[in-house]
């Protein structure tokens, strides 16, 4: 899950711009966490809690408040019962890394990805989407390899994941359907981590999204190197941290 959040502030200061050549810095002043890193430790406090996901995103978000959320979304967190509102964006998947780490089969991270979206993002794109981001996850950290991983994800989901047609073209896209796949073909076709997230924020747009689910991803497949974990890690507010050591202590308990 670290991947994740790394990938979001590594990709936050080039958000709406152009690609940055690729030997930019990865950590610089101008980072932050962005509404990324918050939402999913939010579904990560969920899960290792009562699972009410609205309850939690709107805890999160309430203490978080200026993080760079899309309106419709801000507005759902600041109201106790406003429903679901059909969004199609990539909000879903985006904050769905900790349903593929703590997700005991493919069953139980598909309907985790799906409770998790539908509070806000009941769209089928965003289900869908975020479930391909929780599965990917869950099938990487037990070993399935890059290949068999893309021809897997291709054919549930529907996606295109051949890295040739998958990462060509950028601009600002927002939408799960839009952004997913992408994502994903940066981390299936990059050697390393830290090549995976160059590659997303290498397209421009929206690149603390892009690069959160590439890191994600890119981080049950490689593995996250530990100077940027440590890197990541400082960003973060005290009780954003404690979530997250309290849910990578999950995660061993449950490796182990």
């Amino acid at each position: 899950m670290l991947g994740a959040i790394a990938g979001d502030i590594i990709g936050s200061r080039f958000e709406g711009e152009a690609g940055p050549p690729r030997d930019f810095t990865l950590f610089h002043s101008a980072c932050r966490f962005t509404d990324d890193t918050v939402c999913s430790l939010a579904v990560a406090d969920a899960l290792l809690g009562a699972r009410d996901f609205a309850a939690s995103l709107r805890s999160f978000v309430r203490r978080h408040p200026r993080r760079g959320y899309g309106g419709m979304f801000l507005r759902w967190a600041f109201v106790d019962d406003k429903p679901a509102y059909r969004s199609w964006g990539n909000g879903a998947p985006m904050r769905a890394a900790a349903v593929g780490w703590l997700a005991r089969d493919e069953a139980e991270a598909r309907a985790w990805a799906e409770a998790q979206a539908a509070v806000t993002h009941n769209h089928p794109d965003a289900i869908v989407a975020a479930q391909a981001v929780a599965l990917a996850i869950l099938l990487a950290r037990r070993g399935m390899p890059r290949a068999a991983l893309r021809q897997r994800l291709g054919s549930t989901f529907g996606y295109d994941l051949v890295a040739d047609r998958a990462l060509v073209g950028n601009g600002f896209d927002v939408s799960a359907a839009g952004t997913t796949p992408p994502a994903l073909a940066a981390a299936l076709e990059a050697d390393d981590w830290e090549s995976a997230v160059r590659t997303a924020v290498c397209r421009g747009g929206d690149t603390d999204t892009l690069a959160c689910i590439t890191g994600a991803v890119a981080e049950a497949i490689h593995g996250l190197p530990h100077d940027i974990a440590a890197a990541a890690r400082g960003y973060l507010t005290d009780d954003l941290r404690a979530v997250l050591t309290q849910f990578e202590t999950a995660v061993r308990s449950q490796i182990s």
